[in-house]
């Protein structure tokens, strides 16, 4: 994965409308799963990549230090051949003074070689260090994203259990309504009508049982008083005369 794929993945993720997303997603809760997963990976996947871009930086920030401290050195070794040249020659030793400034020469060219190659790699040190600086914020706000999207995710999780325990507590109170002529408190109540309806009933008919069987006393005892006046009758005795009762 190279500098720029990475810088752009990061910032795609980190730009990401999750509101936006979950107006136009079908089931939210799935979604924000997924995009919790999603961005996990994608956070896994950009700590691998950015470590090893801050290692490759690392390298190159060692070189450098290597180079600037390899052309302190070479300049120490110059100006000591150039001192000890000098000595020689006010010793009257010119051939050996003109050796070690032969020497400084030298090395002040290894100065100057070491001196260029760190010039050379300050421009992509210093790019390489913004691409860091970008890489280590994107990184940070996916993870600030991603803490959005697990916050997100559970007050989605903790509402649509809230209004699955109200859905469940109204078809409760439903069932037990006894308004409700389908429930079963209400059929109950149906039937314990109809069985006192049915207790009024068999007492209204014993009721008038009761009242036939005195009529039918009544009409008996009329015929034996018919019987025995005609028997009277047949016998040539007079017919007793029955005061009307008083009313």
């Amino acid at each position: 994965m190279s500098k720029q794929s990475i810088f752009g993945r990061v910032a795609q993720l980190a730009r990401a409308n999750i509101n936006a997303l979950l107006d136009s997603a079908e089931d939210p809760q799935l979604m924000l799963d997924q995009m919790v997963r999603d961005y996990t990976d994608n956070i896994a996947e950009a700590e691998k990549a950015i470590a090893q871009t801050i290692g490759s930086l690392r390298m190159v920030e060692a070189d450098y230090r290597e180079d600037v401290q390899a052309a302190g050195e070479w300049g120490k070794k110059a100006m000591a051949a150039s001192q000890r040249a000098d000595q020689l020659r006010a010793s009257g030793q010119r051939a050996e003074g003109d050796k070690f400034d032969e020497l400084a020469k030298v090395a002040l060219g290894r100065q100057m070689s070491a001196e260029q190659e760190a010039k050379a790699a300050e421009p992509g040190i210093a790019a390489q260090r913004e691409v860091v600086d970008k890489l280590k914020a994107g990184l940070q706000q996916m993870r600030n994203k991603l803490g959005e999207l697990r916050s997100k995710r559970d007050e989605l999780v903790s509402r649509a259990k809230t209004a699955q325990a109200q859905s469940r507590v109204q078809d409760a109170i439903k069932s037990i309504d006894i308004l409700d002529p389908t429930s079963e408190v209400s059929r109950f109540e149906e039937k314990i009508k109809r069985e006192e309806a049915k207790v009024i009933g068999q007492q209204e008919l014993a009721a008038s049982s009761l009242d036939a069987q005195f009529e039918s006393l009544e009409d008996i005892g009329a015929q034996a008083e018919i019987e025995a006046r005609l028997a009277a009758l047949k016998m040539g005795k007079p017919l007793p005369i029955q005061s009307p009762s008083p009313n």
